[in-house]
């Protein structure tokens, strides 16, 4: 199986159709390898923008993609059969981060008729691999690095290349993979994005639920047991919903102390993360806070 190295440039531009700000594709890039990691073949072509007619000053500058070339560019929608027809069939397509999908998502929905989509049939992200890979090597970092940043804390010269150019970030790209390359390991961050459920997954925002009604919240997520004594308590006021925390008063049946229960709900793709507090009444209402008073359950 190939791997394919694909990045995009892309500019924002108004899409008077839409009623909103898109971000269109101006450059595909991409360099093919074979399993062994070695150069088969490069991929780059400059999109015409459909939506503008000038780029904004910040990408020209980023870039060096100028007003010139973007309209010397084809249209998307040839851009992506050209690139689907490079690319082939049994290929792994990596990215440095996830951004590219979340732009070909956008692209896909405002700028594409629905009988092109980009050919993307194995996936996995560049960037989560060759950082792990650092990690594990002795390299300490916080947050996620940019192409360019690893690049330098590996002493991988980009002399040559222009970055922010597509294509030759894809030959950066390919650098920090060849210094890493280890199939056995890439096996564990490979996607199928071929099912429908890759880019359902990618594109789920994770939200907290705010009433107390809701189907994913279960009768035994809103049970309450005494932190004095373990005993289930009961629930003696209704639910009252604030800051994305749900609190309601419990007495304990055993030892007959009063607090504050306090549950919130996080909904994610796969599961539902339910964290909950106890809190004492005297510690509420020695802050001049009264506490929950009975409520219906209607948020």
């Amino acid at each position: 199986m190939d791997i394919i190295i694909l990045d995009l440039e892309w500019d924002s531009a108004y899409s008077v159709k839409s009623q909103r700000f898109v971000n269109q594709i101006i450059q595909i890039g991409a360099v093919k390898l074979d399993e062994n990691c070695n150069i088969i073949d490069t991929f780059s072509v400059t999109v015409k923008s459909r939506l503008s007619k000038k780029l904004t000053k910040r990408f020209v500058e980023l870039t060096g993609i100028t007003n010139d070339m973007m309209r010397a560019g084809i249209p998307l929608a040839q851009a992506v059969e050209q690139y689907n027809a490079w690319a082939g069939k049994n290929t792994l397509t990596m990215t440095w981060s996830t951004s590219d999908l979340y732009t070909i998502i956008e692209n896909c929905k405002f700028l594409l008729p629905s009988s092109i989509r980009f050919r993307i049939e194995k996936y996995a992200d560049l960037q989560s691999y060759i950082q792990n890979e650092m990690r594990e090597s002795g390299f300490e970092f916080q947050s996620q690095i940019s192409l360019a940043n690893a690049a330098v804390m590996l002493n991988i010269s980009s002399d040559g290349l222009e970055l922010h150019q597509a294509k030759d970030d894809c030959l950066l790209s390919v650098a920090l993979l060849k210094r890493f390359f280890n199939r056995s390991k890439m096996e564990r961050y490979i996607k199928d994005a071929s099912n429908p459920e890759f880019f359902r997954r990618l594109t789920f925002k994770s939200y907290t639920l705010s009433n107390i009604k809701d189907d994913n919240i279960k009768p035994e997520n809103l049970i309450f047991k005494c932190d004095k004594c373990g005993n289930i308590s009961k629930c003696v006021t209704g639910w009252k919903y604030r800051n994305g925390w749900f609190s309601a008063n419990f007495r304990c049946a055993q030892c007959k102390r009063m607090y504050i229960g306090r549950v919130s709900f996080k909904k994610t793709y796969d599961d539902l993360i339910v964290k909950k507090r106890i809190i004492d009444i005297k510690a509420v209402e020695s802050k001049d806070e009264k506490p929950v008073q009975s409520l219906s359950e209607k948020v």
